[in-house]
């Protein structure tokens, strides 16, 4: 196990390695620079970071303390991304850019964590836990406990299948646990869709058929009336859902080849241009009940059209629109961006809730009392969202006119690279500096400054240096 440091010798550190080089390098150069970065980063999480081949959030600078949602145990690795899928996946990005294999090797092994904790119902949960308990995970392997509601909240499920359709192909379909995991998985997925194209937060089984009807407003009081416990049975967008799922199904179509997947994600996007709400409000709620009238999730997400689940659900039906050529999926969207563009605040975010009907931006105060002043919100939680709608508008002209997405250059990433290789230190960390910022999971580090290492940051760092490699592998002799 590394010696700890001192916060003050940590800092000192970090300015050492972080400042940008001051040589000049050849390409040549910075590619050896950008490999041996790549492997040293990805040995020392493989080999020092891994705990049953799987990852959490974040780890203390000696690798004694472990958080995902909250502290975690040796015996608990984390399937919400940014853990161990989005680990496993940034694997399987430096295998493609390198064809070296040891970074196959290394995503096989997430991919069989993943394996371990797959539920019988098909998905998975935020955690698996390698110490069985009643309130663990029902694993298909027969180990773990008596949960067995597969999640798609927060990406869980699509990400862990995402990256086992991903190591499937990497490994030429002939790792027959993760082939037969990720088939399993997509077929429990596909049991999943509700008729109408929707799905809900979570299952245990295939879901019960209902109407097909559009979206209303409620025809009741629905700050007192309306409330169902269950929520996550019914029809959800909450947290990018529609993205996400979207993105899976795609992956499986291209993968597999199998019209099965493609022919889901028709049947999403169909939910989708129902689930958009009549005039005055073109646009989306979070969760709406089996008669596609909006209604209250938790305490703190009332029935109310939203501003972040709008814009995923904008972007989602450009991704259909794209891969079906349907542009049935293209006609909610401008009705929704002229809508969206009024609901700006002053400082041109958007309401994470926009009251129904009066478009009154909506709140809690601190008692979770609903009001339109935001001077009291929780904190844990978006009360306004960052807006993108230029971003969006770009990517729907671009698909109207069929234009692909131009790669970057290896120019374009050049200085970022450089940037990351001299943040490694000599270990292959790279270390953060907590200085009290929102991250993912709101982990209570125990002081500030606190030096932590980011799943989230190794992924994304990794997934840059192969992106380089892949635009500066030099070209095959004809």
């Amino acid at each position: 196990m590394m010696q700890s440091i001192t916060v003050g010798a940590w800092l000192v550190i970090t300015a050492l390695f972080g400042a940008d080089p001051q040589a000049q390098q050849t390409p040549a150069e910075i590619r050896s620079e950008a490999l041996k970065t790549l492997k040293q980063a990805a040995t020392f999480y493989r080999n020092k970071v891994a705990n049953h081949s799987g990852y959490v959030y974040y780890y203390s600078f000696d690798l004694t303390q472990r958080w995902g949602e909250g502290q975690e145990s040796l015996n608990t690795i984390v399937i919400q991304p940014p853990g161990t899928p989005t680990v496993g996946m940034a694997y399987l990005k430096a295998y493609a850019a390198t064809d070296d294999p040891f970074y196959r090797d290394a995503a096989r092994e997430t991919a069989g964590a993943l394996v371990y904790g797959q539920l019988e119902s098909g998905g998975w949960t935020q955690v698996v836990k390698f110490t069985p308990a009643k309130r663990f995970g029902q694993y298909r392997n027969g180990k773990g406990g008596s949960m067995n509601i597969s999640s798609l909240d927060d990406n869980q499920t699509q990400s862990a299948l995402t990256m086992l359709m991903l190591t499937d192909e990497a490994l030429k379909f002939q790792d027959p646990a993760i082939h037969e995991a990720a088939t399993y998985g997509l077929n429990a997925l596909l049991k999943a869709q509700f008729p109408n194209g929707a799905f809900p937060q979570v299952w245990t089984g295939p879901v019960e058929p209902h109407p097909i009807v559009k979206a209303k407003y409620p025809d009741y009081d629905w700050k007192t009336e309306g409330r169902v416990k269950n929520y996550w049975d019914y029809y959800t967008l909450n947290d990018g859902l529609a993205g996400t799922v979207c993105d899976t199904l795609l992956t499986a179509h291209r993968i597999y080849q199998e019209q099965r997947y493609l022919d889901a994600v028709r049947k999403l996007g169909d939910f989708l241009i129902l689930a958009q709400m009549p005039e005055p409000q073109p646009a989306w709620c979070q969760q709406y009940n089996y008669d596609m009238v909006p209604i209250w999730a938790r305490k703190f997400e009332p029935p109310a059209v939203t501003g972040w689940e709008s814009q995923d659900v904008i972007e989602t039906l450009i991704k259909i629109y794209r891969a079906t050529g349907d542009k049935k999926y293209l006609a909610p969207i401008k009705p929704a961006l002229a809508y969206l563009k009024t609901c700006l605040l002053l400082d041109h975010r958007i309401p994470r809730y926009l009251e129904l009907t009066t478009n009154k931006p909506l709140y809690m105060d601190a008692k979770y009392q609903l009001t339109y002043d935001d001077s009291a919100v929780p904190a844990h939680y978006g009360w306004k969202q960052d807006i993108h709608l230029h971003h969006i508008e770009q990517k729907l002209a671009d698909a109207e006119s069929l234009t692909e997405n131009v790669p970057r250059t290896a120019a374009d990433i050049e200085p970022r690279v450089r940037h990351i290789i001299h943040e490694l230190d000599d270990d292959g960390r790279w270390v953060s500096a907590y200085g009290g910022e929102y991250l993912v999971g709101q982990p209570k580090f125990p002081k500030s400054p606190f030096p932590y290492i980011s799943s989230q940051v190794f992924s994304r760092n990794l997934e840059v240096l192969s992106e380089y490699l892949a635009a500066t592998r030099p070209k095959a002799a004809k």
